[in-house]
């Protein structure tokens, strides 16, 4: 993995009408960000969803790409005829869509000649310049291209290959989370809460998440930060804010 830096963020591109008609519940999204965040200190800031369409997947690389550090695409790097994604990767950077010589060669000696069909070889072309991030699973593999990182939509697939993506990255700092679960309602609380969040705005990023258990309404408060020093700071003014309201809280 490439030096760290303090703050590297990313945005993740799903490519595919069977999201969008809701045939297929996307997995990805949270494997993806929760791997970049964990692993790599990179937050999504981010998601769209965008149909099997050239001018609408191009208009939407451009843009992310340079809004982000990095944008993860799943999806669309198949044999089939409406697996475009690389293709027009290609047309939005104005790069030469070509077969990979390396790529091709890892799926001709994975099929073995006499079954590597055109759509199979389709799955060799990417766009000129790309260096390929590897599939232990199904061979086919991704590629990078400038900050664009193309990966499959089949979540085992892509969960086998993640790893192989890390060496491509920036590392950013870690961000921490701390969980308060009490059991109040948010109304109860949104006025604190803002004030909280007003006084640490430049450090932790606090939400309020709301939850029914063992028959009682609560709420989540869940604050993040690259600090944690100003994460304890954040703890400790909702323990105030806990007592002087007298709210019981969940221990889980």
């Amino acid at each position: 993995m490439k030096k760290k830096n303090k703050k590297v963020n990313a945005a993740i591109l799903i490519i595919g009408n069977e999201i969008l008609s809701g045939r297929t519940q996307d997995k990805n999204i949270a494997f993806i960000s929760n791997w970049l965040n964990s692993k790599c200190g990179i937050s999504v800031n981010e998601v769209r969803i965008v149909p099997d369409l050239e001018k609408i997947i191009i208009k939407n690389i451009l843009e992310l790409s340079k809004k982000f550090n990095y944008v993860f695409t799943t999806g669309g790097i198949g044999p089939t005829h409406d697996d475009i994604t690389a293709q027009s990767i290609s047309r939005a950077f104005k790069v030469k869509y070509e077969y990979h010589k390396e790529a091709f060669k890892i799926l001709e000696n994975y099929y073995g000649k006499s079954k590597f069909n055109e759509g199979r070889k389709k799955m060799a072309k990417m766009p000129r310049g790309s260096k390929l991030i590897y599939n232990p699973s199904s061979a086919a593999p991704g590629f990078i291209v400038k900050n664009i990182i193309s990966l499959p939509g089949v979540p085992s697939i892509l969960n086998s290959m993640i790893e192989n993506c890390k060496r491509y990255l920036i590392k950013g700092s870690k961000v921490h989370s701390k969980t308060l679960n009490l059991f109040t309602v948010e109304s109860n609380i949104s006025k604190q809460l803002g004030l909280i969040q007003k006084k640490y705005k430049k450090f932790v990023d606090i939400g309020s998440y709301p939850f029914f258990r063992l028959g009682k309404i609560g709420v989540s408060i869940v604050s993040r930060s690259t600090s944690k020093m100003k994460l304890e700071n954040v703890n400790r003014d909702l323990i105030k804010l806990v007592r002087l309201k007298k709210i019981e809280i969940l221990k889980i």
